[in-house]
């Protein structure tokens, strides 16, 4: 591949990158709408990963059954991004939610760059050079600031800090365990069988009740179809797509435009307010992310 072909991919990749964060940054806009109608953080684990892991299974199963084809021994790839990954940084992250303020829970969730910068130097000897380590420092300035880290009043307890550190954890290993499966596989297969270990695996959650409260709720069937749809499948397609192509340290970083995007749905979807504090946020994680060009 010529020089410029490359960078045309690589540009390819950043958009397929930042795509998969606006998508992820719309999230609140279903969960919210879902928790208010009576539904646990577990159950919207579940919605989210077993609704992911249907449409995925039926829109392959007609248009390219190829990617269900995959070597025993490399299951193990898709444990990781699908349950290790997916499935146990959504139960982390919900819940924390329900315990600490919003801010807290995404502060805590972007310490997920810092993880994958450092374990790609260790497992793949990424290069932790000074402009990606400016970027990382600018994008977690950012997120603290659009998070609300310094404006005060924040709720917090110490399991829902744990909680949050661990959703910042199994969310960075996505990045992980997707490499050694992009090294292997197509974008593609990578993101069915991801969910088809985290939607079954979400079955655990399942509380029927609940379950039972959305099929006789129409109302929010298009809420739940977002939230598959635009927030999990979407999203999950475009980041792998961009991670088989860039380092793992600058995908996650580059993705640290999801708390922008929250925080501009916040304001435009639920009246919340804007302050100078979270325009400098947005202003610094934009930052971090053209150095990385």
């Amino acid at each position: 591949m010529n020089k410029s072909a490359q960078q045309t991919s690589c540009r390819g990749a950043y958009v397929s990158i930042l795509l998969s964060a606006a998508l992820w940054g719309i999230i609140g806009i279903w969960n919210r709408t879902l928790m208010a109608a009576g539904l646990s953080p577990t159950s919207i684990v579940v919605v989210r990963n077993f609704g992911g892991m249907a449409l995925l299974t039926a829109i392959f199963a007609v248009k390219d059954r190829r990617v269900f084809r995959v070597e025993r021994a490399h299951l193990k790839y898709f444990f990781g991004t699908g349950i290790v990954s997916v499935l146990l940084f959504t139960c982390c992250y919900f819940t924390c939610q329900k315990l600490c303020s919003l801010a807290v829970a995404s502060i805590l969730l972007y310490t997920a760059p810092a993880i994958v910068v450092v374990l790609s130097a260790i497992l793949w000897k990424e290069p932790v050079t000074k402009r990606k380590l400016l970027a990382l420092l600018l994008t977690l300035a950012g997120c603290a600031l659009v998070c609300g880290l310094f404006g005060g009043g924040l709720d917090v307890t110490l399991t829902g800090v744990l909680l949050g550190l661990g959703a910042g954890f199994f969310y960075a290993l996505y990045s992980i365990f997707g490499r050694y499966a992009l090294n292997r596989y197509d974008p593609m297969t990578v993101t069915v069988w991801t969910f088809l270990f985290a939607g079954t695996a979400s079955l655990v959650l399942l509380r029927p009740a609940e379950m039972a409260l959305l099929a006789n709720s129409p109302k929010l069937w298009p809420v739940a179809a977002g939230l598959v749809v635009f927030s999990t499948v979407l999203p999950y397609l475009f980041y792998t797509r961009g991670l088989s192509r860039v380092e793992s340290g600058k995908a996650s970083i580059i993705a640290s435009l999801e708390p922008v995007v929250a925080a501009l749905a916040g304001v435009l979807i639920f009246g919340e307010p804007m302050n100078a504090l979270t325009l400098a946020g947005i202003a610094l994680v934009l930052a971090g992310v053209v150095i990385l060009r």
